[in-house]
């Protein structure tokens, strides 16, 4: 063990400290004290395993919800919003760092409905601007599968073009294929974002009647013709298609508890569920294995060599050695 003032590589183990019991050091040139390198995820969410934190992340990232997270885990729920909060926010923190220059060609882009507390329908005008529905904008790419840019917000003209700037910075500078949903702020967001140099195109789709007769109430509605529209460039034909990223809508709300419709469980923060998008989208890029790919989407897309583990993503990079006072 190298001391980290002096530099004296002659150290003598001095005892242990807190619930983990980390190794205590102490220099024979200087007698400083300090200590072993040690994950920061446990000790930010006073946490004594490790292990018992990274499964309870894996649970949510699984489908379940907070309290049954409670239940396999035994930690309290309340520490579990922690634990979901902390690595929200590292992997926000990741998603920002890794997603620059990449190379996609082929982005679709669509949005998921989901709500605040109460439906939009059921907020009352003193109730906080947050409440109703809140919409995830997704762009993935179609060749590799990898989400580069998101947003969570309201379905705003705003929101549309932030998105979209986000999007344009998060590429390369080659030209790409953009195909979105007939939401109409789409136009003004590309053409104020890319400039004119994207193959832009929208996809209108019609549906027919459902949910009117006996039990099929919640049954889908059957697509009776879809419209395609080139707004600029000269997009392919073949690859005009929102099809990728709407299958991601399903991977979604089947993977967080929060989106899955039908149930109780439903986000009551807007801080909560920024967390639970941003860790949702970081897993998906570079822990989780694509069937269809073989690798995660980061290796396809060349910003990553090796299948990254979860405490690997939520980890944050701790100096080599700490003095302690």
């Amino acid at each position: 063990m190298t001391c980290i003032r002096c530099q004296h590589h002659s150290c003598k183990k001095f005892g242990y400290f807190g619930k983990r019991r980390i190794q205590r050091w102490r220099c024979t040139s200087c007698q400083s004290t300090f200590c072993e390198p040690h994950d920061r995820l446990t000790r930010d969410t006073m946490l004594a395993k490790p292990d018992v934190a990274a499964r309870a992340i894996q649970c949510l990232l699984e489908g379940c919800s907070i309290r049954s997270t409670e239940r396999l885990t035994g930690l309290n729920r309340n520490t579990i919003m922690r634990l979901l909060l902390l690595a929200g926010q590292r992997s926000e923190k990741v998603m920002h760092e890794k997603m620059r220059q990449l190379p996609c060609r082929r982005i679709q882009c669509d949005e998921i409905w989901g709500f605040l507390m109460k439906k939009q329908k059921q907020v009352r005008k003193d109730d906080p601007a947050d409440f109703g529905d809140q919409w995830i904008f997704v762009a993935l790419d179609a060749e590799t599968k990898l989400i580069p840019s998101y947003l969570v917000g309201k379905r705003s003209s705003a929101n549309t073009q932030a998105f979209m700037l986000d999007l344009y910075h998060r590429l390369g500078d080659h030209r790409v294929q953009l195909t979105t949903d007939a939401y109409i702020f789409y136009r003004k967001a590309v053409e104020e974002s890319f400039a004119g140099d994207a193959d832009f195109a929208q996809l209108t789709k019609l549906y027919g009647d459902y949910g009117q007769f006996g039990n099929e109430r919640y049954s889908p509605g059957t697509i009776t013709e879809v419209i395609s529209k080139v707004r600029s460039g000269n997009p392919d034909p073949k690859h005009i298609s929102t099809s990728f990223v709407e299958r991601q809508n399903l991977t979604l709300r089947m993977q967080l508890r929060r989106f899955t419709r039908l149930t109780n469980a439903y986000s009551k923060k807007l801080s909560h569920l920024k967390a639970a998008a941003a860790l949702h989208f970081a897993y998906y890029n570079f822990c989780r294995v694509h069937a269809s790919l073989r690798v995660t989407p980061a290796m396809e897309a060349g910003i990553a060599d090796h299948i990254w583990r979860l405490e690997e993503l939520v980890a944050v990079p701790e100096p080599q050695t700490r003095l302690l006072a």
